[in-house]
């Protein structure tokens, strides 16, 4: 196709070449990804030239990439990415110097300068986001061991671009070199600034932006407005040489909270699914072939040789990480591929001068050939390698349940809480199917009598088979929040007969299902906490009676503060508010009757036991 020609015969082409290629890429079982690469190699220029201009459109099409990493974002609360800080900056430094240093070693090994060996080495470490969380995604496997160890690992190395981008300029031979020196640690202070910027302004001004937007009630105004937050942010990053991705990774991870997070999540995945298959199409258009025809021995060598050894050093974090047996292999191949920032990398060390363009044209041709093969190698491990391991894995765990029950109860999750309710509904001649996810739970609970099936709640077959088409409830007591709440959406929208008696674990766990319309949820600290409450009543002068009754009346009133507050939940200021007026109602309230009750006495002519300034103490509502 000529250059200038209108976007609509380019939109036809990426369109319909997506159409024929992806429907008949998923017919043969090689997955949607080979379909959309190889529609690139047909409508490029090593196929049938219809599009000439492969760099253009790789650069644009990154954006679905950024999109892609905004959605993870959204998925990640801070609490939860902070929970994930030694994941990513541990295994994540492991494999980026683990590799790089391997890498380094092989190359000067055989004979290359050292500069080249080490631009080689940090371009090939990375590895590709797009395909990496595409295909978790495509595979629901996000929320295994593997998929969290793939985002820690990708997360690290889209941070790893500011130092790498700053050292290049170093390794430049040219006269300017100290020059570019300078001003590559200036871009990185610079990069630093940026990021800051994003996350205090992101804290500070996002949601109001946001509430004030949707005030409007234009739901395509809306719309705009989350492409533009993605857009702004990708062109904060881009304007310091920083990774786009990483600036709406942060974007998201900031409105995780917000109220307006499944808005964002459905506006924005269609623009995110079409941007991300024309990435896919244009890394298939930019793999040159000359370079790949005019040397291929060499080519397929540094192909070969990197992927192996990044492969040792991700088989060696796999057996410490929590993998399981049967993912280890996605989680080798996903990460031991090369990625799209490895295209920057080598271009900007060409431009400054660390290396030739004959040698960045190499290893750009090197690492699109490694994203190419990358789905091809998932097809081989999941026809070959892990039906062997997760029969290896299978021999080691207990049988999944199989038959079909009747029981009219079904306890998911058999911790702590679980066994508690479970002995007390045995004790009282009712009969449920218990299912734990845990094999080493199942063995330990099997051992002391109890029938425990061993099985995965969040599964729907898993879950018809336990019979929770016919059961009457369903007790909640797993813990883990978001599998939890994944079992409480698939009895809401598959088996609406069922009652849920869910535990949280805090009170955004509690939000959480309240959105889900389970109504009967108990905190599973609230209990334990009001009977030490009691206990130290009492040791302080209370009666019993009395204590008691003050820990029920408390009781009551968190429960009707946590329902007042739940419509309001993501909008903190409304929160908080409500959480000091319930607690100043209750001290009011309380230290009222308490005078009432010391001046009944008086006139009763008998006094109280001495306590010491009730006043003082503040029922708190709500906790961590």
């Amino acid at each position: 196709m000529e250059h200038g020609t209108p976007w609509l015969q380019m939109s036809l082409v990426y369109l319909g070449a997506a159409v024929l290629a992806v429907p008949l890429a998923r017919l043969l079982g090689l997955g949607s990804i080979i379909g959309y690469l190889a529609a690139g190699i047909a409508i490029g220029p090593w196929g049938l030239k219809l599009v000439t201009d492969a760099a253009t459109i790789l650069h644009f099409a990154e954006f679905g990439v950024v999109l892609m990493l905004f959605m993870v974002g959204l998925e990640l609360e801070p609490k939860r990415l902070w929970a994930l800080r030694r994941p990513i900056f541990g295994w994540g430094s492991v494999q980026m110097a683990g590799s790089t240093l391997l890498i380094l070693a092989a190359g000067m090994a055989f004979g290359a300068d050292w500069r080249l060996a080490l631009v080689a080495a940090l371009g090939l470490a990375l590895s590709s986001t797009a395909i990496g969380l595409g295909v978790l995604n495509e595979r629901n496997l996000m929320a295994t061991g593997a998929g969290q160890s793939v985002l820690s690992v990708a997360l690290l190395q889209d941070i790893a671009a500011i130092p790498i981008l700053a050292l290049l300029p170093l390794l430049a031979v040219s006269a300017g070199a100290a020059t570019e020196a300078g001003s590559g640690w200036w871009g990185a202070a610079k990069a630093v600034g940026v990021v800051a910027l994003i996350v205090l302004g992101g804290r500070l001004a996002l949601r109001p932006a946001l509430r004030w937007i949707a005030r409007s009630d234009t739901p395509e105004i809306f719309t705009a407005a989350s492409l533009l937050l993605v857009v702004a942010t990708a062109a904060l990053m881009e304007s310091v040489g920083l990774s786009m991705a990483l600036g709406a990774f942060l974007a998201g991870v900031l409105l995780a909270e917000s109220e307006y997070r499944r808005e964002l999540e459905t506006d924005l995945e269609p623009f995110k699914g079409l941007l991300l298959g024309l990435f896919f199409i244009a890394v298939g258009m930019s793999i040159d072939f000359a370079v790949v025809l005019a040397r291929p021995g060499l080519v397929a060598a540094v192909v070969a040789g990197f992927l192996l050894l990044k492969a040792l050093v991700l088989l060696g974090m796999a057996r410490l990480l929590p993998v399981p047996l049967a993912e280890r292999p996605v989680f080798v191949v996903l990460l031991a591929q090369g990625g799209e920032f490895g295209f920057v990398v080598f271009q900007a060390a060409s431009s400054s001068g660390a290396i030739d363009a004959e040698a960045a044209s190499l290893l750009v041709a090197a690492v699109a050939l490694s994203m190419l093969l990358t789905p091809l190698l998932l097809v081989l491990v999941d026809r070959w390698l892990t039906p062997r391991l997760a029969r290896a894995g299978a021999a080691q765990r207990p049988a999944e349940i199989s038959e079909p029950q009747q029981a009219p109860i079904i306890i998911a999750g058999f911790g702590r809480y679980g066994q508690i309710i479970g002995r007390l509904l045995n004790a009282n001649g009712l009969s449920a199917t218990v299912l734990e996810h845990d094999a080493d739970q199942v063995e330990t609970v099997r051992r002391f009598g109890w029938p425990v099936f061993y099985g995965d709640a969040t599964r729907l077959d898993l879950l018809r088979t336990a019979g929770a088409g016919k059961a009457r409830v369903l007790v909640l007591a797993i813990d883990d929040i978001d599998q939890s709440v994944a079992v409480a959406r698939l009895a809401r929208e598959h088996f609406p007969q069922l009652q849920v008696v869910a535990r949280a674990r805090n009170v955004t766990h509690y939000y959480r299902l309240r959105e889900l319309g389970v109504t009967l949820i108990e905190r599973e600290t609230l209990d334990s906490a009001l009977m030490s409450a009691r206990s130290v009543l009492e040791l302080m002068g209370w009666q019993r009676h009395t204590a008691r009754n003050q820990a029920l009346r408390f009781r009551q009133h968190s429960i009707e503060l946590m329902e007042r507050m739940a419509p309001h939940f993501g909008d903190e200021k409304k929160l908080i508010a409500l959480s000091k007026q319930g607690r100043e109602q209750l001290e009011a309230q309380w230290a009222a009757q308490r005078q009432q009750q010391s001046e009944r006495q008086a006139r009763a002519g008998w006094h109280s036991p001495p306590v010491s300034a009730p006043e003082a103490r503040r029922p708190d509502d709500g906790e961590a």
